[in-house]
């Protein structure tokens, strides 16, 4: 680890933690001298040692852009997985990408092990769902037993506690249904994500540059968006990606309310004096905010929360949604339990929240043809847009700045503050664009800066 003091908090899918390192956390900080704790939930990562890794480069410049404050750091590590054939800018590239590959997916074996370590006991399942991504059988009954796989891999209905955590949005009180994906016909949501990924491999994603151009070929070319009648096997293994993603989301959720959030109130009662700061990436996002929900009542020592490319509604915080007036986020307020602001970094070039995000969270209906209408502003973007692709909407107050106008600061005290950090985050290939490049030194020093951690 680059830096010192260093410790972890492991919790399980239900949001148990590992009681002995909670224990020596709690103990240990206060005779470090610790004043301000970083706290960071990776978003998807396949085991521990890639979360460590990507915490230990965040964390690297800290020391030295804050020399004299007394900093201790936390890598919450819960169990979420990430696809093998993802490239993280900066990180070793496990697959070679290109115009068509993510269409012509199967199963590797890194993600078919990364499956059974996410989904005990799901080996058959697994084993099927990679035989069937292979064989490309055709008809549609074949794609229909597709569907039903994974929406039994990823328990759409899970036992326990975790079914409580999937929403982000509540109407009059209830949650609002699961991701279209799993209840429209297979082969229609998989021609669907078919088209989407045409739009990124032919260099249009959510970006603010020029499109590059498309593979030459039958049915591509400038404008052309993917193929006129796509095969739904070129969309099944981003259907299998985005489901896992579901199921993520909804850990992280259960992992922030129920294990990080009283983790906190508990440090609170033997350390009152050490400012807590959480720090969230992707789902990790998600889980930190939830924490938020599960601080007990009276807790006031977390300082800021700042949200790298957020993977949960931009809505979340949202007394009322702009589109349904019946209907608001589950975190409603919740930002108003930090004893700072709430920091939310977007950025354009973000292909996974600005593209697949909102397409899988409502796939038929609204969403039908609307791929080709992706960018900021769009009518399916704003409706079922992420955290990381446009910042929190629909809260009064919220202010808004570049990355660079905030790092000149000072930041506000309070409320929510969308940072537009597309100047570092940037980089990627399809499917998911800039979405994990987070190291950054500029992002470093800004969450330094959302809690005024000198």
């Amino acid at each position: 680890m680059s830096v010192t003091p260093y410790w972890e908090l492991i919790f399980d899918a239900d949001g148990d933690v590992d009681g002995g390192r909670r224990d020596r956390l709690a103990a240990e900080v206060g005779r470090r001298g610790v004043r301000d704790l970083i706290v960071f939930a990776h978003g998807w990562n396949t085991d521990r040692s890639g979360a460590s890794a990507l915490y230990s480069r965040f964390f690297a410049p800290m020391p030295a852009l804050a020399p004299a404050a007394r900093i201790g750091y936390v890598g919450v590590v819960w169990p979420s997985m990430r696809f093998s054939d993802e490239p993280i800018p900066d990180f070793p590239r496990s697959a070679a990408t290109g115009v068509g590959a993510f269409r012509r997916r199967t199963l590797d074996g890194k993600t078919r092990r990364a499956l059974l370590a996410a989904f005990p006991g799901r080996a058959a399942v697994v084993d099927r769902i990679g035989r069937l991504l292979e064989e490309r059988p055709p008809g549609e009954a074949l794609l229909e037993e597709f569907g039903r796989l994974v929406r039994s891999l990823v328990d759409v209905a899970p036992p326990g506690p975790q079914a409580l955590f999937a929403a982000d949005l509540l109407a009059e009180g209830v949650p609002q249904d699961g991701p279209q994906m799993f209840a429209a016909p297979t082969a229609e949501v998989c021609e669907e994500f078919a088209r989407a990924l045409a739009v990124l491999e032919a260099g249009r994603p959510v970006s603010d540059g020029p499109a590059a151009e498309p593979e030459a070929g039958p049915g591509t070319g400038p404008g052309v968006v993917g193929f006129s009648l796509p095969d739904p096997w070129d969309g099944a293994h981003e259907l299998l990606r985005q489901a896992t993603y579901y199921a993520m989301k909804r850990r992280a959720g259960t992992v922030g309310e129920r294990g990080l959030g009283p983790f906190v109130g508990r440090l609170a009662a033997v350390a009152p004096a050490v400012r807590v700061h959480l720090v969230g990436h992707s789902f990790g996002g998600r889980l930190v905010s939830f924490a938020l929900r599960g601080l007990p009542d009276g807790v006031r020592t977390v300082k800021s929360v700042t949200l790298l490319q957020g993977a949960f509604s931009h809505y979340a915080f949202a007394a009322r949604l702009p589109h349904d007036a019946r209907a608001g986020g589950v975190l409603e307020g919740q930002q108003h339990r930090i004893d700072g602001p709430l920091v939310c970094c977007h950025s354009s070039f973000d292909a996974a929240l600005g593209t697949m995000y909102p397409l899988a969270s409502r796939m038929a209906g609204d969403a039908r043809g609307a791929v080709e209408e992706f960018g900021v502003g769009s009518v399916l973007g704003a409706k079922w847009g992420a955290m990381g692709h446009d910042g929190v909407q629909a809260v009064p107050g919220t202010r808004a700045c570049t990355l660079a106008e905030a790092l000149a600061g000072p930041l506000p005290a309070s409320g929510c503050v969308n940072v537009d950090a597309a100047a570092v985050v940037r980089r990627g290939g399809a499917p998911a664009g800039a979405h994990s490049d987070i190291v950054h030194p500029e992002l470093a020093r800004l969450v330094l800066a959302a809690g005024r951690v000198r």
